[in-house]
């Protein structure tokens, strides 16, 4: 059955999309284009197609001859490998796995969209007209077109998560993050003093918590 499912998954998926030119996208994606990926199914099976990842709408993406779509029945799925890189389901939504030893760290990449909304009076726009043309513009499915309409500014960021002995923990800044090691206090904020650890630097991120891990 499960052989079935991953097959009915991939069905409007064709080989002659994988020697198609790669196709620049915005912002609200992560990878720059689309490029050819694996997903591999939890049943075993590997399907390829041109993927990306739309932050905008938090859903793992294929191209289908210049198409784009959300990948059906993600809760099928085992991991999606894209340039390198895994995702995994998490919640719902793909997350990546950005380090693994005895703790593992997660980046859930997600997008904020400016609307431009519509002029009002004195030079200003409408907040309400803008709130209206954003669900809309969701609505409609254009979060999945490779270029945004004119006015719309993309704020691509992340959330992540630590799974520390079993216990998945989101953090939003650094502090966050030390908080998850109450028991270590003192040897992190030894570590702080010489170690400037932001939260936008990712390889920092990584480099903390292996220090944690050996202390």
């Amino acid at each position: 059955m499960k052989q079935l499912l991953s097959v009915i998954l991939f069905t409007i998926i064709t080989y002659s999309g994988y020697t198609q030119q790669e196709v620049q996208v915005a912002s609200h994606y992560i990878f720059p284009e689309f490029t050819k990926g694996t997903v591999l199914m939890k049943s075993g099976t590997k399907n390829e197609s041109l993927l990306n990842y739309n932050s905008l709408t938090e859903e793992m993406v294929f191209d289908n001859k210049g198409t784009m779509l959300a990948l059906g029945q993600p809760e099928l799925v085992d991991t999606v490998f894209v340039k390198g890189r895994r995702f995994f389901l998490m919640n719902g939504k793909f997350v990546e796995l950005v380090y693994k030893s005895k703790y593992a760290l997660y980046a859930e990449h997600k997008c904020n969209i400016k609307d431009p909304g519509k002029p009002s009076g004195y030079g200003g726009t409408s907040q309400t007209s803008a709130t209206t043309s954003y669900s809309s513009f969701l609505s409609s499915g254009r979060a999945y077109d490779l270029k945004l309409p004119a006015g719309y500014e993309t704020e691509p960021y992340i959330v992540y998560w630590l799974n520390k002995d079993g216990t998945l923990s989101k953090f939003l800044n650094v502090r966050q993050l030390t908080k998850i090691f109450d028991d270590k206090s003192t040897a992190i904020k030894e570590y702080l003093k010489k170690n400037d650890v932001k939260f936008n630097n990712q390889e920092s991120l990584i480099g903390f918590i292996k220090f944690v891990e050996a202390n």
